[in-house]
């Protein structure tokens, strides 16, 4: 005769599963030292009453179901097909220039007086940007060299946000006013101080496109 096949025992409690998830019966219909155990395994402290046990194993179980949640969905997605989204930062398309394109380039507090600056903007305004550069270079003043680089940065900026070249561009405006003056003093004879009259510059140079130059 085949022997008896054992049937289960209702009375004797699911075994969790291996991998550390409630038993189909819930963390309390184990006894306490198979929560000990279950504590043990998980590095969990197993000192304290049955019900601090299980109140243990549900807060270690939980951000494991959490988990679980979060991929699922995401699973679900990608079999409908949805297209994922990058995360990627997309460089933006350079500004076309329009009919009233202005690049403007400010340079302030200049060591120089606005007299003697204005003499050198009333040259180059109205010019385009190669024929401005040349009047610089050989201009005699030193604040020549202040605005040279003054409509350096002016063309650079053009180049950077609407993708020009210098001989596209014009100067369609060049302005000097004045700054903050600073005193000083310089001593003279019989203990006497004359002042002394630092003059400062703000400076602002417009560039516009060569067909829409005045």
């Amino acid at each position: 005769m085949s022997p008896e096949r054992q049937k289960p025992n209702p009375a004797q409690p699911a075994e969790p599963a291996a991998s550390g998830q409630a038993p189909e019966g819930g963390w309390s219909s184990l006894k306490v030292d198979e929560l000990k155990e279950q504590l043990e395994a998980r590095g969990l402290p197993k000192s304290g009453k049955k019900d601090e046990l299980i109140a243990r194993l549900e807060e270690d179980g939980a951000p494991e179901a959490a988990e679980q949640e979060e991929a699922e969905p995401s699973k679900r997605a990608r079999r409908r097909g949805s297209a994922e989204t990058s995360t990627e930062p997309r460089k933006a398309a350079p500004r076309q220039p329009d009919g009233d394109l202005i690049v403007r380039a400010r340079s302030r507090y200049v060591r120089s007086a606005p007299r003697k600056a204005r003499l050198v903007m009333d040259n180059i305004r109205g010019k385009e940007v190669e024929q401005a550069r040349a009047i610089l270079t050989h201009a005699p003043r030193a604040v020549a060299e202040d605005i040279l680089k003054l409509l350096n940065s002016a063309v650079a900026n053009a180049e950077s946000a609407y993708e020009l070249g210098p001989d596209e561009l014009r100067i369609v405006k060049a302005v000097v006013d004045e700054g903050p003056t600073i005193k000083r003093f310089r001593p003279r004879a019989l203990g006497r101080a004359t002042p002394i009259k630092k003059r400062t510059s703000h400076m602002t140079i417009e560039l516009t496109t060569t067909a829409n130059g005045r």
